[in-house]
């Protein structure tokens, strides 16, 4: 069982309208179990980190390097900081070629594949990296439109949600891709096998 859930709304200051108007609460979770043919399931995964964008996302209060007290309280170090310009960026180049990267790496074309499910963090980020990989809107699975970006769940609630919908089918092939803090991205090849 894989589970993303996030409560975003206790790390994110409401009195900051840069970063509190794109986060939502959400769960959700997908259920992973072993096929014996191996033509579907997870085929192959490309997972990066750089340690370069450390100050461009993330929470600067707790944990041992300031662990939490009145002061960090009062300076709003348990909020989410977000530098927009450099994450936008950073998400823009690491979604878009860790994604094109894993189609090339298993001789994928836009044409087989039938979805790529992103994470959900801003839809300029998602058009940027269904451009490189030459994938048309309508095979982008989206619900940020709905819920905000949920962060770990924004990947579990498209599945559940296009697959609820009839939208995906057997033998479907999935590129699941997204970016986080600090800066971690990748990508993951998946050949859908519920009927």
């Amino acid at each position: 069982m894989v589970i993303g859930a996030d409560k975003m709304s206790s790390i994110v200051d409401y009195t900051d309208r840069n970063n509190c108007i794109l986060f939502g609460d959400a769960g959700a979770a997908v259920l992973l179990e072993p096929s014996e043919n191996k033509n579907y399931g997870l085929q192959d995964s490309l997972l990066k980190i750089n340690g370069s964008g450390k100050d461009s996302l993330c929470m600067l209060g707790g944990g041992s390097l300031n662990p939490s007290s009145y002061e960090t309280v009062d300076k709003k170090m348990h909020y989410i900081y977000q530098d927009g310009k450099a994450v936008f960026k950073g998400a823009v180049k690491g979604m878009a070629d860790i994604s094109y990267e894993i189609m090339q790496k298993n001789n994928l074309t836009p044409d087989d594949i039938a979805y790529l499910v992103p994470h959900q963090a801003n839809l300029r980020i998602i058009d940027a990296t269904a451009r490189r990989m030459g994938i048309d809107r309508n095979k982008i699975m989206i619900n940020i439109d709905k819920y905000g970006n949920t962060t770990a769940a924004t990947i579990p609630s498209c599945l559940v949600e296009y697959y609820r919908e009839g939208k995906i089918k057997k033998g479907d092939k999935l590129i699941l891709s997204a970016f986080g803090a600090g800066y971690t991205w990748g990508a993951i090849y998946v050949v859908w096998a519920m009927d």
